[in-house]
């Protein structure tokens, strides 16, 4: 039997987890709150300490909730369901705190965390896998690769909910045992974009099945694409696959990223549209679809979207064309390995960045290095936002206004966006 210990709980973790102290290591333990008193099973090592498996709960800390959903604590969807929302909350914004902290960055820009709504999150990735009686369709478990098949979820849309038992009807059908499958839902403005990434075969028939699927459902559209292609399928087409941002429509590839939910994204673009101002000219990097492209063009800005992704610039320029909006151009680059230099950074008069996780440090220093009055920055890490904003600092940029978003309802993620000026 493996080792077995009595400990307390004292605070949350970076990763959502309940933190001891057992001796000199660190426990992490998954679903538990600072105060509890827990009987915890030692697991493999983790950073500066062990992994831990909660096996009773001896005392319930203060703060501690039920969780609305059957299946937290098995489904690796969230971490904190059972945190009391206003000690929720907290936590998050101390996430934001600590992370400006370590970089020596100022905290009087800093405002209160905007809080999300449960069932509003657009976009889902599930995974479902086919065994010889049936199909798994759902999340991860947490630290597994096992498919937890879902009945209910409390973050998603009601109406990405509700597809889940037609789809996992149709893949049933479609796949065959030991087969699996990715499915990105997209909540678009006219109905539901499915993605289906799968090494299967799906052919005529399934076109067929999936067309009766997409029936009543609201779905607009569903494509196939194989792990190893870029390009997607269409097998069903029943409307536009568009989503308006600015007020111009864009129509997206299949699977595009989105802001995780339509409030979010408002909250995002006000903030955006705040920081850059009067700017006329703006670069929009790692523009994505054009979340903000569009947003600041309907401001008057004469905008340069750039982004890695050929069919998210493709679907930048289609739309603008579309709209007759010239001041919107686009343009593929892969700005990680090649970020715009101060040279070219110095055409704008704002620079608006929302980079991956990983943040976008070759783009800092080169914006360091420029004369742009103003940069907008946009992250969902703060940590790596945290390093890059010490960078810009360093080259002379004041943080403005910093503003925590909690997007990732329930998950140990935070969206955030800040003002920089000369």
């Amino acid at each position: 039997m493996r080792h077995e210990i009595e400990m307390a709980i004292d605070q949350i973790g970076g990763r959502g987890d309940g933190v001891g102290q057992a001796g000199d290591k660190r426990i992490y333990v998954p679903f538990t709150v600072p105060g509890d008193k827990v009987l915890v099973r030692l697991g493999a090592t983790l950073g500066d300490g062990f992994e831990g498996r909660l096996v009773k709960l001896l005392s319930e800390g203060p703060g501690r909730t039920a969780p609305p959903c059957r299946h937290f604590g098995d489904c690796g969807g969230c971490a904190l369901q059972h945190v009391e929302g206003a000690r929720y909350l907290a936590w998050k914004h101390d996430m934001v705190v600590s992370a400006l902290k370590r970089r020596g960055l100022p905290l009087d820009g800093l405002e209160a965390i905007r809080p999300a709504e449960p069932r509003t999150r657009r976009r889902a990735d599930f995974s479902a896998v086919r065994r010889e009686e049936d199909l798994l369709l759902g999340f991860h478990a947490r630290g597994e690769s096992r498919v937890v098949d879902l009945k209910e979820c409390h973050v998603a849309l009601p109406e990405i909910v509700a597809l889940l038992p037609a789809l996992r009807e149709a893949l049933t059908a479609l796949l065959r045992p030991a087969d699996k499958a990715d499915i990105v839902v997209n909540a678009l403005d006219d109905g539901l974009d499915i993605l289906i990434v799968t090494t299967a075969p799906l052919g005529q028939g399934g076109k067929k099945r999936l067309s009766a699927l997409a029936e009543g459902l609201g779905v607009v559209r569903v494509s196939r694409r194989h792990p190893s292609e870029a390009r997607a399928e269409t097998l069903v087409e029943r409307g536009r696959a568009a989503i308006a941002f600015g007020g111009v429509k864009v129509e997206v590839p299949p699977g595009a990223f989105l802001q995780a939910t339509r409030a979010g994204e408002a909250e995002l673009t006000e903030i955006v549209r705040a920081g850059v101002g009067a700017a006329k000219r703006v670069a929009d990097l790692f523009c994505g679809a054009g979340t903000f492209s569009f947003a600041l063009a309907s401001g008057g800005a004469s905008v340069f979207a750039v982004d890695e992704a050929p069919r998210l610039v493709q679907a930048v320029e289609g739309a603008a064309k579309a709209a007759r909006l010239a001041r919107v151009t686009a343009k593929v680059r892969d700005l990680i390995a090649r970020p715009l230099a101060a040279q070219e950074l110095n055409e704008f008069d704002a620079v608006v960045f929302d980079p991956p996780r990983a943040g976008a440090q070759a783009q800092a220093l080169a914006l360091a290095k420029s004369r742009v009055p103003t940069v907008v920055a946009v992250s969902c890490e703060p940590g790596t936002f945290a390093r890059d904003a010490q960078i810009l600092a360093k080259g002379g940029y004041k943080l403005k206004r910093v503003v925590p978003i909690d997007q990732f309802l329930w998950s140990p993620h935070v969206e955030l966006a800040a003002v920089f000026k000369r």
